[in-house]
């Protein structure tokens, strides 16, 4: 059994350590690639995972208006700061937006439809909205 098996955050340390000495020679590369493939990956799902939250309660706030919480709008708030923080982060994830909302807004529409009880019907097959209004922090759908 390998250390990254056994102990993976002195694996991790270990392989810091050559990283900054210049041995790559000595690098666990199978298993770095791993990694950094799994943590990219963590990445996307982390952003789509906040895009979804926010699209649940568009959705909500679009059809739902005599349901309407203060709550609603602090979930919004902090899914759309949440959003924009993991994006600046990850700034290759620009060219994927399109296809990540796609996903994330038939995610949305399941689990929306599951929350408020309505038809899924109720809900627009497509994203009815632009990203760029999604994330504005002044929008709200109207019905």
């Amino acid at each position: 059994m390998t250390k990254y098996m056994k102990d993976f955050y002195s694996w991790a340390k270990e392989q810091i350590k050559l990283l900054k000495k210049g041995q790559f020679d000595k690098l666990d590369i199978p298993n770095l690639i791993k990694e950094l493939k799994t943590k990219s990956d963590h990445e996307k799902q982390e952003l789509e995972r906040r895009l979804i939250l926010l699209l649940i309660y568009l959705l909500k706030w679009k059809h739902q208006p005599a349901k309407r919480k203060k709550s609603w709008k602090f979930i919004i708030t902090e899914q759309r700061t949440e959003y924009a923080h993991v994006l600046k982060e990850n700034q290759g994830l620009q060219p994927q937006l399109e296809n990540i909302l796609s996903h994330a807004y038939d995610l949305a529409r399941i689990k929306a439809a599951k929350k408020t009880r309505l038809n899924i019907n109720t809900f627009e097959t497509t994203c009815p909205w632009a990203l760029d209004d999604i994330t504005d922090d002044n929008f709200y759908p109207k019905q």
